[in-house]
């Protein structure tokens, strides 16, 4: 790369790296907060439920029109609008919680904007080699120890300053993440010929094999690990016997693993194909959920989760890259926002059909359930995304 490239891609990095903080402090603020408020599970799980909706709702929409703006402009714009809407939670109170509810939904509203141009704008920044992949790495590296480090770190603000303190950091971040990417100077040429399709990104992935492929596996994995995160802690209550709290060590090594397989994912590129290293790393993934579920006691399910997030990241790095590589350039925003729709689709499918499941199945047969759809969607990767490197080129759209 280039000078003026490592600085711009320098300043993506930090951008992601300051916002992320703040974001992973409210993973544990507001579902906190929502309950010291109101004492009611229901209203707690509501919070969990929105964020996914703006991605699955209005995402393939927003990818269209990102298509044909100056995606560093949308970013920065992005952050100020999520810088707002955290500042709206400073108005809630326990008879009036929907400044939370709306704070929720227009700060991932805003995520739905920055998340794809991000994935759309760095290869623009770092071009579509080598270097691609260990930007999307360095990315996946930066990302595992914030969620190692940020949950925790959130507790212990919440414990202490309290929670305007929390969110006080977090619209700072935000702030700071929209003034640093309002210096990057690398632009991408946007479609500017013919008027925004509705769904075009979703056309250009059905229409593309490689990326068909992809979308079809990853969405079947991540359904199953949806699912995994809906009953994490009716198994560590229910079946590791330990208090809730357990579930944060839990967390803490399945971040470990991700650390690690983050440092490890461009090396692992290189020895294997695309279609090979997406299905051995479902499949790896899934034999770790197998050994989690049927864990025997707690430092062994510690263990067990670190094994799930070292494949786990590998694999969402050498989607996120492939998809990079492959879709073409000038709809590559609209791609990004079909594949973060399905995302937030299979979070939907999972988080409630794993619950159901448990009620129909009981808690351990619906936990191997789980594992064996993870094992299905390795499977199905091998089937359904193409072997051949030249299926993963960039196909006109």
């Amino acid at each position: 790369m280039d000078s003026g490239a490592v600085r711009d891609f320098r300043r993506l990095w930090f951008s992601g790296a300051v916002s992320g903080i703040g974001s992973w402090l409210l993973v544990v603020a507001i579902p906190f907060h929502v309950f010291a408020l109101t004492g009611s599970a229901v209203a707690t799980g509501l919070t969990l439920a929105l964020e996914a909706l703006p991605a699955l709702l209005i995402g393939p929409w927003a990818g269209v029109l990102l298509d044909r703006w100056n995606l560093a402009r949308a970013m920065w714009i992005a952050d100020l609008v999520s810088a707002a809407a955290v500042g709206l939670i400073l108005f809630a109170d326990s008879d009036r919680l929907w400044p939370i509810y709306l704070a929720i939904l227009l700060e991932n509203t805003a995520t739905t904007v920055f998340r794809p141009a991000a994935r759309a704008l760095l290869p623009a920044v770092v071009g579509t080699g080598k270097e691609l992949a260990t930007a999307n790495s360095i990315n996946a590296v930066t990302g595992s120890v914030i969620r190692l480090a940020a949950p925790p770190l959130g507790a212990l603000l919440l414990a202490g300053p309290g929670i305007q303190f929390v969110l006080a950091v977090d619209i700072a971040s935000y702030l700071l993440s929209a003034a640093t990417i309002a210096t990057v100077r690398t632009r991408r040429h946007a479609t500017t010929g013919a008027p925004p399709r509705s769904l075009e990104g979703l056309r250009t992935t059905i229409r593309h094999r490689a990326l068909r492929g992809i979308l079809i596996g990853q969405t079947v994995f991540l359904t199953a690990n949806a699912g995994l995160t809906a009953l994490l802690v009716p198994f560590t209550v229910g079946r590791l016997h330990a208090p809730g709290y357990v579930v944060g060590y839990l967390i803490s090594g399945l971040g470990a693993g991700y650390l690690v397989g983050a440092a490890l994912s461009t090396k692992a590129a290189r020895l294997l194909g695309t279609r090979e290293l997406l299905a051995l790393t479902q499949l790896a993934t899934a034999a770790a959920y197998f050994t989690l579920f049927n864990a025997p006691n707690i430092p062994f399910a510690i263990v067990a989760a670190a094994l799930i997030g070292l494949p786990g990241s590998i694999l969402l790095v050498t989607a996120q890259t492939t998809i990079q590589r492959t879709a073409p350039r000038e709809v590559l925003a609209s791609v990004s926002a079909i594949f973060f729709a399905a995302d937030s689709l299979a979070l939907l499918i999972g988080a409630l059909a794993a619950p159901a499941a448990t009620t129909a199945l009981g808690l351990p047969i619906t936990l191997n359930v789980i594992a064996g759809l993870a094992v299905c969607a390795a499977g199905l990767t091998l089937f359904v995304v193409p072997g051949h490197p030249a299926s993963f080129t960039r196909s006109p759209s």
